[in-house]
This record gives structure tokens, sequence and C-alpha cells, in this order.
């Protein structure tokens, strides 16, 4: 199986930015799809972004479409979101989730119940 360990959280303001890293290590990590998710307080988990094993495939929820990037490097063993104008409303725990993968380019998923692996989350606070 694959271990996974977010970093990169943290406190800043409204129309800022930050980079969340997803680094793993056990199986080889190209073997996995990844999926970035948050989690409001008092609201249910739910996806932010995509990538496939290859990192030709990406899903974004509607919310970040234009604001958010994820981007993996397979040599380095770490998925990246890349978060910027960010909104009070980003305010959430962030995970990083893994599911395995296989085929050309491979295939996303924004169902939490694909992934079979998660890291511990990291905090996001975005303050107005």
């Amino acid at each position: 199986q694959v271990q996974l360990v977010e970093s990169g959280g943290g406190l800043v303001q409204a129309g800022g930015s930050l980079r969340l890293s997803c680094s793993a290590s056990g199986r080889t990590f190209s073997w996995y799809a990844l999926g970035w998710f948050r989690q409001a307080p008092g609201a249910e988990r739910e996806v932010v972004a995509a990538t496939s094993w290859s990192g030709s495939i990406t899903f974004y929820a509607d919310f970040v479409k234009g604001r958010f990037t994820i981007s993996r490097d397979n040599n380095k063993n770490t998925a990246y979101l890349q978060m910027n104008s960010l909104k009070p409303e980003d305010t959430a725990v962030y995970y990083c989730a893994a599911r395995r993968d296989r085929g050309v380019g491979g295939t996303v998923s924004s169902r939490l119940s694909d992934y079979a692996y998660w890291g511990q989350g990291t905090q996001v606070t975005v303050s107005s």
C-alpha cells in the first residue's frame, strides 16, 4: 500500500496563495491516481481536484476551476495542489488520497469511495 503525508497548509489572507504537497511512500507512486479533497467543519468531505497516474488527465470541482491546479512529479513521489485567489470559503482540512490506476494515461475519479488510501490532512485557513 501507499502512505501519504500532506504539508503546506496554513493561514493566508483572502486573495492569497498556498501550495499543498502530498508526499508518498511505499508502493510505486506512478501506480496510483491521486485526488485532493477537503472537509470544512460540519460539512461533508468533498472533492477538490484529481489526476490520473500520469498526470495527463485532471478533474476540478466547479468551485476551484481557474483558481487551483493539481500536478504531480512521479520522479519525486509527490503531488501538489496550487491554490490561488483563495477565499474564506476555502477554509477546510485538505486531504490527499490515492487509488490504483492503470492504462494509457490512466483515469480520474471524483468519488471519495474510489480512494483507498488517505493522508492525515493539512489545515488551510483563509481570513477575510
